[in-house]
């Protein structure tokens, strides 16, 4: 199994920046593709920064130029950078990682998401 926390959030004035963390744990894995997402309206959630094992990405239009998702690989740990903030942005931020890991006798998918992280823009 693949285990993922987050971590970095908290209150901000509009803005300002923060930089949220995930990291991944548990068996031996290898990454297909991950990413942030957050609720949004009429969906389950809104994908606000993606990237795959190649390192392309790809960002929601509403945060294109102020975040930035980056991967440490060594650490295994998913980065998000959020600068400019604005209010809209308040909301829980969840990691999700997808890819294969090392089980006891095959290689088994995994599909993981963290606990969730709150971020609050204050105007």
């Amino acid at each position: 199994q693949v285990q993922l926390v987050e971590s970095g959030g908290g209150l901000v004035q509009a803005g300002g920046s923060l930089r949220l963390s995930c990291a991944a744990s548990g068996s031996t894995f290898r990454l297909s593709a991950a990413g942030w997402s957050r609720p949004a309206p009429g969906k389950q959630r809104e994908l606000v920064a993606g990237i795959i094992c190649g390192g392309s990405t790809n960002y929601a239009d509403s945060v294109k130029g102020r975040f930035t998702i980056s991967r440490d690989n060594a650490n295994n740990t998913l980065y998000l950078q959020m600068n400019h903030l604005k209010p809209e942005d308040t909301a829980v931020y969840r990691c999700n990682a997808k890819g294969k890991y090392l089980g006891p006798y095959r290689v088994v998918d995994f599909d993981s998401w963290g606990q969730g992280t709150q971020v609050t823009v204050s105007s």
